[in-house]
């Protein structure tokens, strides 16, 4: 190939990746904020927005709603202790397309006792899936555990690492940077890192080593 042609060829690979218009058809914001209380627990509050551009009412009727303006609103407050024990729950509901929506928050009366480990999006669906509790505050419920685990974060600052029955640390696997072949469990627990899982892919912007 000749030099002179690579500008044309990278011409043309970019105006094909450029992006096409795109029109916004609805906008959903999530808010989730976790919180030290006065009285020695701890607090996680999820909160769910829905608008549209365009003026929007249900199929099933219920009101209209002016462009911009809150299809829903609302949230679930989940009140806890330092063993991630659910303690009370409160649910609000600001906006809601029908008048019952707002009920739909009493099953989570449910999760009272039960604790943010593993387990807990299981437990949830079990408790409160299909007709039983409100779709979009489910929804708030998986990712307000994980709140309320970086909310606590300081607490575990200076314990030890939680261990299997084998001594091997919790973390090892519990997501993709702790995978048992890279390089953080490589550094961080050398005795338990797997080779044969694989490693960390290699660093393609460095100059390749000369032979």
């Amino acid at each position: 190939m000749l030099e002179q042609d690579v500008p044309a060829l990278a011409d043309r690979a970019s105006s094909a990746e450029a992006a096409p218009a795109r029109q916004e058809l609805h906008c959903r914001r999530i808010d989730m904020r976790g919180y030290r209380r006065s009285d020695g627990l701890f607090e996680v509050e999820g909160r769910l927005v829905d608008r549209k551009p365009n003026d929007f009412t249900p199929a099933s009727g219920g009101k209209s709603v002016v462009a911009g303006e809150p299809i829903h609103n609302m949230g679930v407050r989940l009140v806890f202790d330092d063993a991630m024990l659910v303690r009370a729950v409160e649910t609000f509901t600001d906006a809601a397309p029908y008048a019952v929506c707002p009920d739909g928050g009493q099953a989570l009366q449910a999760l009272v006792g039960l604790r943010m480990v593993r387990g807990w999006s299981v437990e949830v669906r079990n408790r409160l899936s299909g007709a039983r509790s409100c779709t979009h505050i489910m929804e708030l419920l998986t990712p307000l555990a994980t709140t309320a685990i970086q909310s606590l974060s300081f607490l575990r600052q200076d314990r030890p690492e939680p261990l299997d029955q084998t001594g091997r640390p919790l973390k090892i696997d519990s997501c993709f940077a702790y995978r048992a072949g890279g390089d953080l469990v490589r550094q961080r627990w050398p005795a338990f890192h797997d080779v044969a899982a694989g490693g960390d892919s290699p660093n393609l912007d460095a100059p390749a080593a000369r032979r």
